[in-house]
Parts: structure tokens; sequence; C-alpha cells
């Protein structure tokens, strides 16, 4: 048989995932990737089985190409995005947004979600923060690793009752300090405040959005900037959101 002949069979690595029943409960898409610096597989496998726990069936993807496939997305239940900077085609952000719109919630954490797809002032529209810089240690102090960006700090909850946050106090953290962009349609749950300090260009403090909640058409987005390493994450505090963060932004 000539290679003209010969039937080339595509493997479809969604299919399986595709064509699942609601007899299987919610289904949720994991799309990790982007810089490593943030362990985007380690951390999201950090959740994974809380959600299968909780009767989620999950796929994990290694970029935001299954966002443009409406078909796949009208059966997302939720989206946990962990994708550091990299990029978004035109389809890809459509389809996440009118995923969204639709009732798919989404849900994330630091670089993972906040400073994802820099190439796009939408995606930065839909999420309603974006990563600006995270102030580090005293220059003098600094020796060239990520531990130079690692500061004490404190994530301040705000007297709003939410199901996130519920029975949270504040709590302080060794770690990046999210200095955030943000507007005024986020539904704040949470702050921290960036000090002044004598190496520091800024005169006076600044308070960014920690964790926060947007509407956006039916469904749900839920992002917390704590999160840099494993070991935040595991951070008792820092899982409770999260793993509540996840919960809430389901449909």
């Amino acid at each position: 048989m000539s290679v003209r002949d010969a039937t080339i069979e595509v493997v479809d690595p969604l299919s399986d995932w595709r064509s699942m029943t609601d007899e299987h409960g919610r289904k949720a898409l994991v799309v990790r990737g982007g810089w490593e610096g943030h362990a985007p597989v380690e951390a999201t496998e950090l959740f994974i089985p809380f959600l299968e726990k909780h009767g989620f069936e999950v796929h994990r993807a290694d970029s935001p190409a299954p966002y443009a496939d409406p078909e796949l997305m009208s059966g997302v239940d939720l989206i946990v995005q962990c994708y550091t900077m990299g990029t978004i085609e035109q389809a890809e952000l459509t389809g996440l947004e009118a995923a969204i719109r639709a009732g798919t919630g989404m849900a994330g954490w630091h670089g993972g979600i906040a400073d994802s797809f820099r190439n796009s002032s939408d995606y930065l529209h839909l999420i309603g923060g974006q990563f600006a810089c995270h102030p580090g240690k005293d220059p003098a102090e600094r020796e060239g690793s990520q531990a130079d960006n690692f500061v004490p700090y404190t994530v301040n909850m705000l007297p709003v009752e939410h199901p996130i946050t519920a029975g949270i106090s504040d709590f302080d953290l060794v770690t990046e300090q999210y200095w955030v962009l943000t507007d005024d349609y986020a539904d704040v749950l949470a702050t921290t405040t960036q000090k002044v300090r004598p190496w520091d260009p800024w005169h006076r403090e600044v308070t960014s959005p920690a964790i926060w909640t947007r509407q956006w058409g039916a469904g749900k987005i839920f992002v917390a900037t704590p999160g840099h390493s494993l070991d935040v994450l595991r951070d008792d505090n820092v899982r409770t959101i999260v793993e509540r963060g996840l919960l809430w932004a389901a449909r």
C-alpha cells in the first residue's frame, strides 16, 4: 500500500473526556504551563485530588488551546488555570470569555491567573486584576535568586461575609507580595498593603487586593494572589481559601 493510500488515524486526546455523560458529575479543565518557576504541574496536582473527591472529572491541558473548542467548553463547569505569562490566541480568549459568560467558573492563584497572557488587555479585563510587581528585599540582601522577592507580609481579611473566607483571620506569609492593578468591579475579600521602605521609590503605602471574586455573565471568577510556591499553597490558610474558591467558582 502506498503512502498516498494509507489511512492516518487522528487521535483526539480529549475524546474520552469529551464524551463523558452527566452521570460522572461535573467537569474541571486544568490548564497549566507557562513560566516553570511557579511549578504549574506540581501546584495543580496539589488540588486535583480535592476536586476529584468533590465529584469532578478532571482533564489536564498544557496550553490554552482547549478554550477555542466550543463543544468541549460548553461542558466544562470549572477552569483551574495555572499558566504564568505565555500568550493566548484570539480564538482561545474568545472561547474562554464565552464559556465564563455562559456559566463556566474560573479559578486560580498567583501568576497562574493574575499574570497570564500579558499580550491581551481583554484577558486583563476579564480577570479584573493584573500583577504589576512584587517588591523585594533590601538590594544589599539580594543574591540573585527568587528568594530576593520573598518578604514578610500580612493578608488582611475584609469584614465581608463570604464562604471563601468565612472564619479565616488575618495571616502572615513570607513569599512574593503581589502589587496588583485592578478595578472597582472586583469583589475584594482580602487585601495586602505594600509598606514604604528606605530603598523604595514610592512615598505612601499601597493596598492591593489579595483575594477577589468577579461575576462575568453567568460565570464566577476567583483569584488568590498568594501561591508562588508549593510551600505557600500548603499553608493552611492559603490551601483552605483556594479549595473553597474552586468550589465557589464552579458552575
